[in-house]
């Protein structure tokens, strides 16, 4: 299958991209983290929180600490029954931060320059909230090129880097896997920026880097894992973000002659690794050997019938509580009245959160550039049932049709995991249905879904503030929702979907870890 046809069956016909017989092997199962076999030298981490995010002026590692644990942590055991009328459980390891089937196929590395440690490269161990040091040294060179100079990292104290494990999530999902890994590297930025902003920590995402030289640098093998985005952190107010790349000739190969290979074993408790030749073939498509700075962007279509939505100026809800309250209901959504100005809520926060630093628009540009937002609504007060816009460069929501869509958007689903006659806003998630690939390559797929996971996981944290959650769908018929939510005259397709409602609590034991 050429990558091509394999991307189009991915949207709009995924059973083509599933062998019928594919059977998932639960017994074989991989663990939902890394674990490092080799005897390396290990930095515990602190555990000692306050539920509020003080600004850092001088990052220490009790910083770093906080970061890490708001981020990516495994903060709560939850044993969950398989349905409502089932006495079967299983047991999933939470972190704040949503997963498709909550198996976590990101990774997160990083470059620290703290005084309490050597400066070096170290994975987060998140099983055990801890540093595993694998090369010790001080990469701020290496990395300069690696970024294509645009990225000054002796004014950075530390870099994160967020890979992809392919196998964590193709056992159970096979090719489909490929949109979910995308996402969930989303989700993950997404926390990232928001806890760095809490941490007064100025951040930066690049989408585009020189990946063999990246991936050498922290050792892991291209076949099993690849770097997806790199995320420096910084106190520097002086700093310059994305400068235009500099007439410097540097190949991935080059640079890894710079360093050592390293390998380190790990174990992931899986016996059999079942081959995934298609995500290897996507992820050598995606693969920067050189980097260009083109800033052609996508154009966004805007009209008529505009709500104003009241707009405060701060988020003043318990982030902290946000985090530890979300999580993804199924059939236990429960249709209340929501109020207008719960909505408006929401709708601003969102917005507040969406302003992030990038080196593709190079600014602190909206998420909504490029990833469109619309919604339906059903039983809001002050708000007349139908199909909204969200605008957010005017604070406004721009009316489509009237309606309920509630059983059109049921019959869309590809199978029944949520109730979608209980839930009172459901928004659609669009993108470029060509992918950015005439700007990005194959490489735009992957940088747009991450895209969409950041927005998406900023709307989970904004409906967590407002005592409600959301549920990120990926199963339903694309074809359809495209249709629904209009979006083929822009030439958009649909990348995700969230309900969003109030729901009752979920038949399931649960242990946190974050008390």
């Amino acid at each position: 299958m050429n990558l091509d046809k394999f991307l189009y069956n991915l949207h709009y016909e995924t059973a083509k991209i599933t062998p019928p017989d594919w059977e998932v092997n639960w017994e074989d199962a991989p663990l939902p983290y890394k674990l490092y076999t080799t005897d390396l030298p290990e930095v515990e981490l602190t555990r000692n929180f306050s539920d509020t995010h003080s600004p850092s002026t001088h990052p220490t590692l009790a910083d770093l600490s906080q970061f890490l644990w708001y981020s990516y942590a495994i903060t709560q055991l939850s044993e969950s029954y398989l349905s409502m009328d089932s006495v079967e459980t299983w047991m999933t390891y939470r972190r704040y931060v949503p997963s498709g089937g909550a198996l976590y196929p990101s990774e997160v590395y990083l470059y620290l320059k703290l005084q309490e440690i050597p400066t070096g490269i170290y994975h987060y161990n998140a099983a055990h909230h801890s540093l595993i040091c694998l090369r010790e040294g001080n990469f701020d060179e290496y990395l300069d090129h690696a970024l294509g100079n645009r990225c000054d990292m002796s004014k950075c104290f530390a870099a994160v880097f967020v890979s992809t494990f392919f196998w964590k999530n193709f056992f159970k999902y096979h090719n489909f896997s490929y949109r979910l890994q995308g996402l969930d590297a989303g989700f993950l930025l997404g926390q990232m920026l928001e806890v760095g902003k809490r941490k007064n920590f100025a951040t930066g995402v690049y989408y585009q880097f020189l990946d063999g030289a990246i991936n050498h640098l922290l050792g892991v093998h291209e076949d099993e894992e690849s770097v997806y985005a790199v995320l420096p952190l910084s106190i520097d107010n002086e700093m310059k973000w994305f400068e235009d790349i500099k007439n410097v000739q540097i190949t991935s190969a080059k640079l890894c002659e710079e360093l050592e290979t390293i390998h380190h074993q790990r174990y992931m408790k899986s016996k059999v690794v079942r081959p995934y030749p298609m995500l290897l073939k996507m992820n050598q498509a995606c693969m920067l050997y050189a980097l260009t700075n083109d800033k052609k962007r996508p154009i966004n279509n805007d009209s008529s019938l505009l709500v104003k939505v009241p707009q405060t100026n701060d988020l003043i809800h318990s982030f902290s509580k946000a985090c530890k309250d979300r999580y993804s209901p199924g059939q236990d959504f429960v249709l209340k009245p929501l109020q207008f100005e719960t909505l408006s809520n929401l709708l601003n926060d969102l917005t507040l959160m969406s302003h992030y630093r990038n080196d593709i628009d190079q600014d602190l540009s909206l998420l909504t550039s490029r990833v469109s937002l619309r919604f339906t609504s059903y039983g809001v007060v002050g708000l007349s049932n139908g199909m909204y816009e969200v605008c957010n460069s005017t604070h406004e929501i721009k009316q489509i049709s009237h309606g309920d869509y509630r059983t059109t958007q049921q019959d869309g689903l590809l199978s029944d995991f949520v109730n979608m006659a209980q839930i009172p806003l459901s928004f659609n998630f669009s993108g470029s249905n060509n992918h950015y690939q005439e700007l990005y390559g194959y490489r735009g797929h992957r940088i747009q879904h991450m895209e969409t996971g950041i927005l998406a996981h900023k709307l989970l944290l904004a409906s967590s503030l407002q005592s409600m959650n959301g549920h990120p769908v990926l199963g339903f018929d694309v074809p359809w929702y495209d249709e629904l939510f209009q979006l083929r005259k822009y030439e958009s397709t649909s990348l995700l979907q969230i309900p969003i409602g109030y729901h009752r609590p979920l038949a399931r034991l649960q242990s946190r870890l974050d008390m």
